[in-house]
């Protein structure tokens, strides 16, 4: 079987139990869940989460109708072959001894992140990024030593179409 990740976004009804309906259902069946984040939409009536599992694509297809079938899932997207922007955040607290500093602040404007808070020890580090890149930072920040981390999980969305226009043609 061939297992990959697959990014799937739900549009659902902001309701009190809709995560705890969406994560049953997972357990239920027993699909894994990678990453799973719930936040707001334009719509403040809506809730879109985006859920991140690893499986072949007949566990895909089975987790996509199962999660139609759910009353207060609005829509349901799957990313596997459209073109499309993901993100994760991650805060990282990294030892910091002084002489070490510069390198690790060098290190974090290579990955085009921010240092957002210096203590005497340690440095606390924001990126965002791919899940790859997040992994070559934390693999290149661990000789420092990583003291705590935090991520959010993958959020996506569809990229733009780029079709060209024919000259004089309007928008």
């Amino acid at each position: 079987m061939n297992e990959m990740k697959h990014v799937i976004s739900a549009l659902v009804q902001n309701e009190p139990g809709v995560l705890a309906h969406v994560a049953g259902m997972f357990a239920a069946r027993g699909f894994n869940i990678d990453s799973l984040v719930v936040g707001r939409t334009e719509d403040p009536g809506q809730s879109r989460m985006t859920i991140v599992v690893i499986g072949d694509n007949r566990v895909l297809e089975q987790v996509r109708k199962q999660l139609g079938k759910i009353v207060t899932v609005v829509k349901v997207r799957d990313f596997a072959d459209v073109d499309f922007v993901e993100r994760d955040l991650m805060l990282i607290r990294i030892h910091s001894a002084p002489e070490k500093r510069s390198e690790i602040v060098q290190l974090v404007g290579l990955f085009r992140g921010r240092v957002v808070d210096v203590a005497r020890t340690s440095v606390v580090v924001e990126l965002s990024g791919t899940e790859e890149k997040l992994e070559a930072f934390i693999d290149l920040a661990r000789p420092y030593g990583i003291r705590e981390l935090a991520r959010t999980g993958v959020i996506a969305m569809q990229r733009g179409e780029q079709k060209k226009q024919a000259a004089g043609e309007e928008e």
